[in-house]
């Protein structure tokens, strides 16, 4: 009765505190201003279904990704024991379901097991790649500190998990032999039948009680850990990478966003409109053209940044970064989430200086630090940009860093008016004559000709 009753409080204690995390983020999420998701359902659950759970394109990169595949598939078949887990521990029982499944419970808990070993394989080869090999994407500028420490942790705590699972399974397979009564037939686990007494095989019945009562509390209590270790880690993609991929843009990679404030201000120029929706109200403040800030961005783009599992695939095939130049598309989304988090902090702060207006509470609609996204990424990463769209095809959880980064540009040259000055010359050359070589010739003029005209 004890170990159900703490076993309760404990449950309950964890899952409070995470499900707090999980709605802050969601709120962070929310800071974002609206963006319209409408589109194909079928293709967004087509997405889901192949990027999401098929993990389509880890397998551009197939060795890594069969590693991936092996804790992936181990991560969601572990959650079938740990229903059982969680019925144990409130009902005091032990295997509920052995005498219910009967043989499908070997087959069921024999798999779980053949998937942990290959589990554990791939967390070695992961760790080897990350500390040994030194792969180069886990060892740029932003990987320093937290980044590289937050990789390494999560495998650890992954080895823990399976330290749990296999203390648990072995001492158990020894004590039913021992004593059937309490400990109910399972039959021969693929990797428990003989790891277990091989193990275990020589310790009394006292000592085999407490290393399955052991590896039972230590897997369930890793669990916790690691549910309440997630919303401040890069693996909360776990969870985020289903929704994320689901509202990624369907279409075509690099098409810019319109912006009605510009299409009507030309066509007002051009005298294309006659009063209406679309006539420009010459008395109204300008708007803000882009994004400087997360404020400005859509709450899509900042699930992005919440979904990044900083792999680095993005940043190993950009060009600009490369050639040597600054650009990072993962330190970019990176950057959003950090500046997120700082917002978020600040205004859950409630402190007035943070607030825009000092008359209104500080909040999503009234916030200003004085700092924006630039002090975070600089221009001279947006400008080394060239909108190829490299990064957004290699990102396995369909991540859009290009989006962000036209947004900063936009506000940069549009709302600030500045941009590099070799670009000058282009964007006069195209106001004034509408061609981006400062010819005067009308731009169809080669059309015409071509057509005899």
């Amino acid at each position: 009765m004890i170990q159900q009753i703490l076993f309760v409080l404990i449950s309950g204690a964890a899952i409070y505190v995470a499900a707090k995390a999980f709605l802050r983020i969601r709120r962070n999420i929310l800071l974002g201003q609206d963006e319209d998701i409408s589109g194909d359902t079928a293709q967004r659950w087509q997405n889901v279904a192949l990027v999401a759970f098929g993990q389509k394109k880890m397998f551009k990169r197939w060795i890594p990704a069969i590693f991936h595949l092996f804790i992936y598939v181990a991560f969601l078949m572990t959650q079938v024991e740990l229903i059982e887990i969680f019925i144990d521990g409130i009902f005091g029982v032990h295997r509920f379901f052995a005498p219910i499944l009967g043989v499908l419970y070997t087959f069921i808990i024999s798999f779980i097991e053949v998937l942990s070993v290959l589990a554990f394989v791939a967390t070695v080869v992961f760790l080897a790649r990350r500390n040994l090999l030194k792969v180069p994407r886990f060892w740029k500028a932003e990987m320093k500190g937290w980044p590289s420490l937050d990789g390494n942790l999560i495998l650890v705590f992954e080895t823990i998990l399976l330290i749990g699972i296999f203390s648990m399974n072995g001492a158990d397979m020894v004590l039913q032999k021992i004593d059937p009564a309490h400990y109910p037939d399972t039959g021969n686990l693929a990797v428990s039948s003989w790891l277990g007494p091989m193990l275990f095989g020589g310790l009394s019945e006292g000592a085999l009680i407490i290393v399955e009562r052991f590896g039972w509390w230590l897997h369930i209590l890793m669990v916790f850990v690691f549910l309440n270790y997630l919303p401040y880690s890069k693996h909360f993609h776990i969870f985020l990478a289903f929704p994320n991929t689901y509202y990624a843009r369907l279409k075509p990679r690099g098409e810019m966003e319109n912006m009605p404030e510009i299409m009507n201000e030309v066509k007002s120029m051009m005298g294309l409109t006659e009063g209406g929706e679309d006539a420009m109200d010459m008395d109204a403040e300008l708007p803000e053209f882009g994004a400087n800030d997360i404020l400005g961005l859509s709450w899509k783009n900042i699930m992005d940044a919440y979904t990044c599992t900083e792999c680095g695939r993005c940043t190993s095939v950009c060009p600009a970064n490369l050639t040597g130049k600054k650009l990072s598309p993962r330190k970019v989304m990176m950057d959003i989430r950090d500046r997120t988090e700082e917002i978020a902090k600040n205004i859950d702060s409630g402190d007035q200086q943070f607030a825009a207006d000092d008359s209104k509470p500080v909040g999503k609609g009234n916030y200003d630090d004085g700092k924006s996204l630039f002090d975070y990424i600089s221009s001279e990463e947006l400008h080394a940009c060239t909108t190829c769209n490299a990064c957004v095809e290699a990102c396995p959880v369909l991540i859009s860093p290009l989006e962000p980064i036209l947004k900063m540009r936009r506000y940069e040259i549009l709302t600030m008016s500045q941009g590099p000055q070799e670009w000058l010359p282009l964007f006069n050359s195209m106001e004034n004559s509408g061609s981006a070589w400062a010819i005067a010739d009308d731009r169809d003029k080669w059309a015409k000709e071509a057509m005899g005209e």
